[in-house]
């Protein structure tokens, strides 16, 4: 009797448990699983999005890969994670260490109005910067008023220039993610450790890298995870500020799934490249995990 009163409680919570995670598995069944499936069924068909879906095979992955202009494309989204995801880090563990050394008063004031680019909607963010980079824009009027008019330019519609000024725009977004992260991380380092490093003589460069970076990276992972993922993915911010010009100098895979669905009504077509984008950050994503997981 003894047995059943102790073991009858907790099959019951496992069964209850069951019953309130239901619902929230049927929503991500009908509306993640079932949408990837039908994605990954239609990137082998020829299909308009109206008319009956015709079996191709592997012929839109080969037309895609084949296809110069959606190469170039990718090339352009791994420019990105430079601006979107190493700059940020790399200025957010600056930041991080230097708070390490100096005592800022109003710390909180600076860190919600570095933040604050990360709440906003990249709709907002892409009308802003656009204005910015404008011919008649504040960044050639200042540039204009410092004597610099040689410099000056329409940023976004160089060929040159409107691929890294957008990425510029990404770091702006990103590094206040990365500085609040390394922040929290610092906080929860032993102040042991400094306090030895310091008794062994350390400097701030010594300290950095063999305190304060080892210590945050399970931060520097979740990081670089967040930034890699949004640079590949990343639509809005291109598609208000240039709409992947001048030419294809800014085009990005999703742009070109983007063009291929509403515009060209090649859904099939559109499809394997959501698929070959998906399998693209799959894979980076596990590379950041399998380099930089933590040795036992």
């Amino acid at each position: 009797m003894s047995n059943k009163n102790i073991y009858r409680p907790q099959s019951k919570f496992e069964y209850t448990s069951y019953i309130y995670i239901f619902p929230a598995f049927i929503f991500y069944i009908l509306f993640v699983l079932f949408p990837l499936a039908d994605t990954f069924y239609t990137s082998f068909t020829q299909w308009n999005g109206i008319s009956e879906k015709k079996w191709v095979g592997f012929d839109q992955y080969i037309n895609n890969l084949s296809d110069k202009k959606i190469t170039s494309s990718i090339k352009h989204s791994f420019i990105l994670i430079i601006f979107y995801s190493f700059l940020p880090i790399i200025i957010g563990l600056l930041i991080a260490g230097i708070m390490i050394r100096v005592k800022i008063h109003g710390m909180a004031t600076y860190r919600a109005i570095l933040f604050l680019p990360q709440i906003l909607s990249m709709i907002v963010v892409g009308i802003a910067w656009r204005w910015i980079y404008a011919p008649k824009g504040p960044l050639n009027s200042g540039l204009d008023f410092f004597g610099l008019e040689d410099v000056s330019r329409a940023w976004l519609g160089s060929f040159d220039y409107a691929l890294p000024f957008v990425g510029l725009i990404g770091t702006w977004v990103m590094f206040g993610f990365t500085m609040i992260l390394f922040i929290a991380g610092v906080q929860k380092i032993p102040t042991e450790l400094y306090d030895a490093a310091k008794v062994d003589g350390a400097g701030a460069i010594a300290e950095f890298f063999n305190v304060t970076l080892p210590n945050l990276r399970g931060e520097i992972i979740v990081a670089l995870i967040f930034t890699v993922t949004l640079a590949l993915r990343n639509f809005d911010l291109i598609y208000i500020t240039t709409g992947g010009g001048p030419g294809t100098s800014t085009m990005i895979p999703s742009m070109f799934i983007y063009k291929k669905a509403f515009q060209m009504n090649q859904v099939g077509s559109a499809s394997s490249l959501g698929i070959m984008l998906t399998l693209m950050i799959f894979t980076l994503v596990s590379l950041i995990l399998i380099i930089l997981r933590e040795k036992k």
